[in-house]
């Protein structure tokens, strides 16, 4: 990975929202797009664009069902992040 691709990751986790987004799908592992709206209280339109931010970074994969989108943590793209973490702290 560069490190634009990096930096972009970075920006897009650097959002309350999205932040959140995160965190609900390390713990729940796959959630449905109407789940994810009823925890954040925010509108479809709003939850599609942090989605496609997400998406576009590798950091969310995402599997329709029906009319709604399962959106799962693809995990091993945070390797960069996490190893970029660790030499600071580790």
């Amino acid at each position: 990975m560069n490190n634009q691709e990096f930096l972009n990751k970075l920006k897009v986790i650097n959002d309350p929202t999205r932040l959140t987004i995160i965190q609900l799908l390390a713990k729940n592992k796959v959630m449905c797009a109407c789940k994810i709206l009823e925890e954040l209280n925010i509108t479809q339109g709003t939850l599609s664009h942090h989605m496609k931010l997400l998406a576009r970074t590798g950091l969310v994969g995402c599997s329709r069902v029906g009319k709604w989108c399962h959106y799962t943590l693809l995990t091993e793209n945070f390797k960069d992040i996490i190893e970029f973490l660790d030499k600071i702290y580790g």
